[in-house]
């Protein structure tokens, strides 16, 4: 049963799967990934997301951290008007662990769970350790045509521990996004931080 588990587990580690996905993914049957799901859910393993899919839960991903990041995530989606993400790191990938949505028709939308590489956007190198003399980095075009990110290391106890970014369309965030948005994402790192000093 451990290791049907960690089947289940693993296939969700590429990001937010339906039931129809997971079966396959993990390699069983259907009633059985169901069962094997509800119960990891029931213990924290596993999550849904706001369609109503399969992701890793906060056991696996950080609960104090998603808890006392999320308020912060959504005060920064509010105050640039942008979709904000907070991701971590997990090998050579990096997962978003939380997600607030632009109210703009024209966003960025990263499912909590989604699962995406180290190599390209903002919060790769962040997570790589790339962070520039301004506390963000900010990409371009780099991870998806016409999306451009700024992103933020957040430590913990003097180790980066998450990277919090805001993402949008290239339209407005122009082609040097972190004169718009990189004290914004800053400023949310350092209010993640002190929440988890007190958390």
């Amino acid at each position: 049963m451990l290791d049907k588990s960690v089947a289940v587990l693993d296939a969700l580690a590429g990001g937010p799967l339906t039931l129809a996905q997971l079966a396959p993914a993990a390699g069983l049957p259907r009633a059985t990934a169901h069962r094997l799901a509800l119960a990891l859910e029931a213990h924290g393993f596993v999550d849904r997301d706001n369609d109503g899919r399969f992701v890793l839960g906060p056991r696996l991903v950080g609960s104090d951290l998603v808890t006392v990041a999320a308020p912060v995530v959504a005060a920064l989606r509010d105050r640039t008007g942008e979709s904000a993400q907070l991701y971590v790191r997990r090998g050579d990938t990096r997962v978003c662990v939380l997600a607030a949505e632009s109210p703009h028709s024209l966003r960025t939308i990263v499912a909590v769970g989604s699962v995406l590489p180290l190599t390209r956007g903002s919060a790769g190198k962040i997570l790589r350790g790339d962070t520039g003399p301004s506390g963000w980095v900010a990409s371009v075009e780099e991870r998806e045509a016409g999306v451009a990110s700024v992103s933020a290391g957040v430590a913990n106890h003097g180790e980066v521990v998450a990277a919090v970014s805001v993402s949008g369309p290239v339209d407005r965030f122009g082609r040097a996004p972190g004169r718009k948005h990189g004290a914004a994402v800053v400023g949310a790192a350092r209010d993640i931080e002190r929440a988890l000093l007190h958390s």
